[in-house]
């Protein structure tokens, strides 16, 4: 009887993957790659994803960084023993088998070369967090977006943080006048400062503020972040990189009716999972790539201001 009834489930399994999107992952070096797949891979969670299922991968990694070296090949054992996803030896045969594309790659260094076949495939991506290992580059996967007539979506899933989503549609706030978010900021030195960690807080204040920085100042401290972003309508963005303090993540936004504090987050993947396969869906990123390139920016503008020591950069100088 439980065989019968375990064919049952897996054949019930098979019919609804038949329905969904075939995705394919690049990268395994990072914990996201094992979190979506079992979103995305395992019906029978209670926090399943539906919509797609992740099929193939290739397995990429980055030798020099120690994050990427020390953790790959667990990461790949678990998302091929455990969710079933198939390894391809190419980037090229991936996209030869999938719908659509998440580039996982914890190097953002990586992401420029990695999105290339995937444009040229013509297939949607989803490219975490940073976008791309410098400003430059990210322009440069822009580019190759709008010559591909391709779209593409780039955030750090701290922007879907419940938490976060219940500051910003709270109708009671009023219109939002400022907003401070704070959270983990490790560096990199392969990386501009902000790139690693502390993008999750720039990310987080973008959500709340929208795009429209003109100019950023940062105080920098070994212990601590303050960047302050000055808006062109005259409102006022922070955020507070922490490494001396806990590693928490949370805002503060000044409303115009009131001022409210978020909750500390669930650590939930299943949000920004969900706005993935939408986009993969509708082909809509809900982030635009002019506000992403704007979020690279104004942590570039953060690190030109600590070279000054702490003097304002407009965003528009950033090269």
């Amino acid at each position: 009887m439980r065989i019968v009834r375990t064919a049952l489930l897996l054949t019930a399994a098979v019919a609804c993957f038949a329905q969904d999107l075939r995705v394919g992952i690049i990268g395994l070096d990072t914990s996201h790659a094992v979190r979506f797949a079992e979103l995305l891979n395992d019906p029978a969670r209670k926090d399943h994803v539906s919509g797609a299922v992740i099929v193939a991968a290739y397995k990429g990694g980055s030798p020099t960084v120690a994050d990427s070296a020390n953790r790959i090949d667990r990461f790949t054992e678990e998302v091929t023993t455990k969710y079933h996803v198939k390894l391809t030896a190419s980037i090229v045969e991936l996209v030869q088998q999938v719908d659509a594309v998440m580039l996982l790659s914890v190097d953002g260094r990586q992401h420029l070369e990695q999105a290339s076949p995937v444009f040229a495939a013509k297939k949607r991506v989803f490219i975490d967090k940073p976008l791309a290992g410098s400003l430059t580059d990210a322009r440069e996967i822009a580019n190759l977006s709008r010559q591909a007539g391709v779209p593409f979506f780039s955030c750090s899933s701290e922007r879907y943080a419940k938490t976060l989503q219940d500051l910003k549609h709270d109708s009671s706030i009023g219109r939002i006048e400022g907003a401070f978010t704070f959270g983990p900021s490790p560096i990199e030195t392969y990386l501009p400062d902000l790139f690693w960690y502390g993008i999750h807080s720039v990310e987080s204040l973008y959500e709340l503020m929208g795009p429209g920085c003109e100019r950023v100042a940062r105080v920098h401290t070994d212990g601590e972040d303050s960047v302050v972003g000055t808006w062109k309508d005259g409102r006022i963005g922070e955020i507070r990189g922490l490494r001396s303090s806990p590693r928490q993540y949370g805002a503060v936004v000044f409303g115009a009716k009131k001022i409210a504090v978020s909750g500390t987050p669930d650590g939930s993947y299943r949000p920004i999972v969900q706005e993935i396969v939408k986009f993969f869906q509708t082909g809509e990123p809900p982030v635009t790539p002019e506000e992403s390139l704007e979020v690279l920016a104004f942590m570039e503008a953060a690190d030109r201001s600590k070279e000054r020591g702490g003097a304002p950069v407009a965003l528009e100088r950033i090269k």
